[in-house]
């Protein structure tokens, strides 16, 4: 039934603004002295606090896994804490150059960074063992040692000089072994050969003769394409496809010797980490355990058909020799005691790496099939 009692002007603004005034008084009444409104209100909704960081990455967005881990990470926790907590993440070089984001989230140039701690090989040697060991653990090995074998608490022992804490954000299985313009018949082949390696894996190549520069991912095309380097190595096939390495050099081998697993780390500054609530250091936690089991899963997922899709373009996708591993292991071996002789750090992880792969291998050796199955 339709009503007839009309509503003067007068009473209709009075209502809007005895309503406004209630709205107002109520805010007040949760308010904290002095607190900010855009924090009390996001309090008041979900119960976490409002934070928001700028954050670099050293993989460009538009990369598979190692690319979209960023932001799979800003938008777990945009959606758990109902939009409290925002990382606005950064291509590399938009805001930080990809090689130098350990010394801008120290500085806090930026909050955050999301990158493979190896590239801090200079300035902290030991970062290599919790980004890829050549010969090292495999993904589950290494996954079950951070988090269960003492690893954790080593990285932010390493890092905590540094002003950095680093939280493991994602771990994939090997790389390639390269890409290479002629054939890998022995380790002759590679003196003289510029490579773009990384890591201690590059350490090794150049003990063998090879000329080992370092470039960022988006330069490698341009100078495998120019002839500034004659091969190459980079990341998972899938990624090595989309950056179009097969497109100049065609002999691309396996297995990945030198990154049996590759780790990604949010690194953190460590005043604004100290600064965050427990809530939302729990929540950073949980976003990135989540993102690692996502990493490595969507990795063995998507590898098998690009190879095959390799070897339909006549791309020679080549086996190392037992020959070649093994004189790999043994140079590998030396570097690793080498610069373990050099830095207390370095001794200190691969000594705890050691001891726990050596406990390990009971249970990886008689647990699973052998590979041949």
């Amino acid at each position: 039934m339709e009503s007839n009692t009309k509503v003067s002007p007068r009473a209709l603004l009075l209502a809007v603004l005895t309503a406004f005034l209630v709205g107002v008084l109520g805010s007040l009444a949760v308010r904290s002295p002095g607190a900010p409104a855009e924090r009390v209100a996001t309090r008041s909704q979900v119960g976490f606090e409002s934070v928001r960081w700028r954050a670099t990455s050293s993989f460009s967005g538009n990369l598979p896994i190692i690319g979209t881990l960023s932001q799979r990470v800003a938008d777990d926790l945009m959606a758990m804490t109902g939009g409290a907590f925002e990382i606005q993440v950064f291509d590399p070089g938009k805001i930080v150059p990809a090689l130098e984001i350990t010394e801008s989230v120290k500085e806090r140039k930026v909050h955050a960074g999301f990158q493979w701690v190896g590239y801090d090989q200079g300035r902290i040697p030991a970062s290599t063992l919790i980004a890829a060991v050549p010969f090292g653990m495999e993904p589950m090995e290494f996954s079950a040692w951070w988090y269960h074998g003492g690893g954790r608490e080593l990285g932010e022992e390493l890092y905590r000089p540094h002003n950095v804490m680093p939280i493991l954000c994602s771990v994939v299985g090997p790389e390639t072994a390269g890409w290479f313009r002629e054939p890998i018949e022995s380790l002759d082949d590679l003196v003289g050969l510029k490579i773009r390696f990384a890591g201690l894996g590059g350490k090794v190549l150049q003990r063998l003769g090879a000329s080992v520069t370092m470039i960022p991912g988006g330069e490698i095309f341009q100078a495998l394409e120019k002839g500034a380097i004659d091969a190459t190595e980079f990341s998972l096939p899938v990624i090595d496809k989309l950056l179009g390495f097969g497109r100049v050099a065609k002999y691309n081998y396996f297995p990945g010797w030198h990154q049996p697993f590759s780790s990604a780390h949010l690194q953190v500054n460590l005043d604004v980490w100290n600064e965050l609530e427990d809530k939302s250091k729990a929540m950073v936690r949980v976003a990135c355990r989540a993102a690692v089991t996502e990493s490595i899963s969507e990795a063995e997922a998507l590898q098998g058909e690009v190879i095959r899709e390799f070897e339909e373009q006549g791309i020679t996708t080549g086996i190392l020799s037992m020959e070649i591993l093994e004189e790999l292991r043994s140079v590998t071996r030396e570097v690793l005691d080498e610069e373990a002789g050099k830095d207390a750090q370095f001794a200190k992880i691969l000594t705890s790496q050691r001891a726990f792969s050596e406990t390990y291998r009971y249970w990886k050796t008689r647990g699973y099939l052998p590979r041949s199955f």
